[in-house]
C-alpha cells in the first residue's frame, strides 16, 4: 500500500492576491465592526492565510462619523496618550474624540486587533478611514463588504 503525500502550500508574498473592499460604519456597533475589518486586513478570509504573511486586502470605511458604542461606552470610554513631557498625558472621551476626529476611534479599535510588530504595522497601512460617504479610492473598484 502506498503512502500519500500531501505538502501544504504557504502563501508568499508573490502569491498573494489582493482586493479591495468598501465598509460602510452607519449605525455599526465599533467593536463588532472593527474585528471584521482586522480580519480581513490579516487575510484570514482567504483559503490561503498563513500567520507569517500579510496576505490581507485593503479595506476603506466611509461613514466612520456614525458609528455607535453599546450600552454607556461613548460616555465612560477613554483614549489615552502621552506627550513625552512631565505632566503630559492626554485622556479624551469617546464622544469627544467621535467629535473632533472620528477616524481615529475606528483606526484605533483595528490597529488594536492587529498583531504589534512590523508585520501588524503593514496591514493597518491598507486601512483607510473617511468620516464623510466619500473616498478617493473609485479607480481601485472596491467592492462593497458583506457581514
Amino acid at each position: 500500500m502506498s503512502k500519500l503525500h500531501f505538502t501544504t502550500k504557504h502563501a508568499n508574498a508573490a502569491s498573494v492576491q489582493r482586493n479591495w473592499y468598501v465598509v460602510d460604519g452607519t449605525n455599526q456597533t465599533v467593536g463588532r465592526i472593527c474585528s471584521k475589518i482586522a480580519s480581513v486586513l490579516r487575510g484570514k478570509n482567504k483559503a490561503y492565510y498563513s500567520p507569517h504573511v500579510d496576505c490581507g486586502d485593503y479595506v476603506i470605511v466611509i461613514n466612520a462619523e456614525k458609528v455607535v458604542f453599546t450600552g454607556n461606552k461613548i460616555n465612560y470610554k477613554e483614549y489615552q496618550h502621552v506627550t513625552g513631557y512631565p505632566g503630559g498625558q492626554k485622556i479624551e472621551i469617546a464622544k469627544d474624540l467621535l467629535k473632533r476626529r472620528p477616524e481615529q476611534v475606528v483606526e484605533r479599535a483595528v490597529k488594536g486587533m492587529l498583531p504589534k510588530n512590523r508585520l501588524g504595522r503593514q496591514m493597518v497601512k491598507k486601512l483607510f478611514v473617511y468620516a464623510g460617504d466619500q473616498h478617493p479610492h473609485t479607480a481601485q473598484q472596491p467592492a462593497a463588504f458583506k457581514f
